[in-house]
């Protein structure tokens, strides 16, 4: 794919990211819980590759913390930016890992997975060494009940939604070859 399609999409994925939280900004809970700004960013690094899918998710956050102030900067933009970053750079490099191994649909499905994963473990890690720099404390508890737990719809949400608008624009070879 050439670098001017992987930028639009990473344009595309940006705003993508920066608008779907305006769907469940009524009710922050369910935000929380549905995490609508990562759909986008797992897209862009499996279809614009790992540089792009980690400078949407890194940015996204951060973008939509200075100029809407949600979420706020510290801890939870900069925490969502390591995380975010994370989940497009693991996507990508995950998919690129799996590609001669598996099906399309296989290998979309576990690097998915996986990059989840990842992402939280980065979340975690980054929460805690915020929180205990500015004096607090981030439990195994609170991760577990917070990200792990009270994530299980967004998670679920992520695997219906992001596998089939993957394989649909890559089967459509809308984008050209990889």
């Amino acid at each position: 794919m050439s670098q001017t399609k992987k930028l639009t999409v990473a344009g595309i994925c940006l705003a993508l990211a920066f608008l779907l939280p305006f769907l469940t900004a009524q009710i922050p809970e369910i935000g929380k819980t549905l995490a609508p700004m990562h759909i986008p960013v797992i897209i862009c690094g499996f279809l614009a590759g790992p540089l792009y899918g980690a400078g949407v998710g890194f940015l996204a956050p951060i973008a939509r913390s200075l100029f809407l102030s949600m979420p706020p900067m510290y801890p939870m933009a900069l925490a969502m930016a390591l995380e975010l970053c994370a989940y497009g750079l693991a996507a990508a490099l995950l998919h690129r890992l799996f590609k001669k191994n598996m099906s399309l649909t296989q290998n979309v499905y576990i690097s998915l997975v996986l990059s989840m994963v990842i992402g939280r473990i980065v979340f975690g890690i980054a929460m805690y060494f915020m929180l205990m720099a500015s004096g607090k404390s981030y439990t195994i508890n609170m991760f577990i009940n917070g990200t792990v737990l009270g994530a299980i719809p967004g998670i679920i949400l992520h695997l219906l939604i992001i596998p089939p608008i993957v394989l649909a624009i890559k089967r459509s070879n809308v984008l050209g070859k990889e």
